[in-house]
């Protein structure tokens, strides 16, 4: 369940980077509002798992998906570029955060 509440976490982080670029620096008032409600979930959710979890595989989970997430957004919907080596890259990152999630244990 902990690892659950990480990856929620992580999608989560997604969406307040995604609002945080919409927000125009804090301008425009929905995304800075919805920026606040996904960091706040965010950070909420991996408290709660970090109860259950070593600090170090979690954290780089969280991150992770955030990472990836963030970047796939980006190049699917708010046209950043799409290159070989950044398909690549966020690859190794899915599959560092795999590895990373697979060596943790719940205590």
């Amino acid at each position: 369940m902990a690892w659950l509440l990480v990856i929620v976490a992580g999608l989560l982080e997604t969406g307040f980077a995604v609002c945080l670029k919409l927000s125009h620096g804090f301008t425009r008032l929905w995304p800075t509002v919805a920026f606040c409600a996904f960091a706040l979930g965010s950070f909420g959710l991996l408290t709660m798992a970090l109860k259950k979890l070593d600090v170090g595989p979690a954290y780089a989970v969280w991150t992770g998906i955030g990472a990836a997430g963030t970047a796939i957004y980006g190049m699917v919907f708010l046209g950043d570029l799409v290159s070989t080596l950044k398909i690549v890259s966020i690859t190794l990152v899915i599959v560092g955060v795999i590895g990373l999630q697979l060596s943790g244990s719940a205590h």
